[in-house]
């Protein structure tokens, strides 16, 4: 064989040889990868979890918080509805006599007021 066959064959094994440890090389880099990436991957997932069940957790407060706001909005409805009531009553002397009766007690000169005492 002449020394330029030699020579090609001699630069194709280097050639080989380098691929060769580029490979190997490259097969390291990447069992690396895949070392740090799992890893990685699975504390993704977790803080995932972790936001998705605090989530699940503060819907659940604020529908309670909800429930409870809107039991308080019916109480205030009806305590309006009691003041529109009055409001519109036509007659504000009728108004005055009955809660001057009912909740102050009084009674008109010649009214007698029986109370009943049997009960607590």
């Amino acid at each position: 064989m002449s020394s330029k066959g030699k020579d090609s064959k001699e630069k194709k094994a280097a050639m080989a040889a380098v691929r060769k440890a580029y490979r190997k090389k490259q097969g390291r880099s990447n069992a690396l990868a895949s070392i740090i990436a799992v890893p990685v991957f699975i504390v993704l997932i977790g803080a995932c979890v972790v936001s998705i069940i605090g989530d699940k957790v503060e819907l659940s407060e604020k529908q309670q918080e909800l429930e409870v706001l809107k039991a308080q909005a019916e109480a205030l409805e009806a305590e309006n509805a009691s003041y529109e009531s009055i409001l519109n009553e036509d007659d504000e002397r009728t108004y005055m006599e009955r809660i001057a009766m009912e909740k102050l007690g009084y009674a008109y000169p010649d009214e007698r007021r029986f109370y009943d005492t049997t009960r607590n």
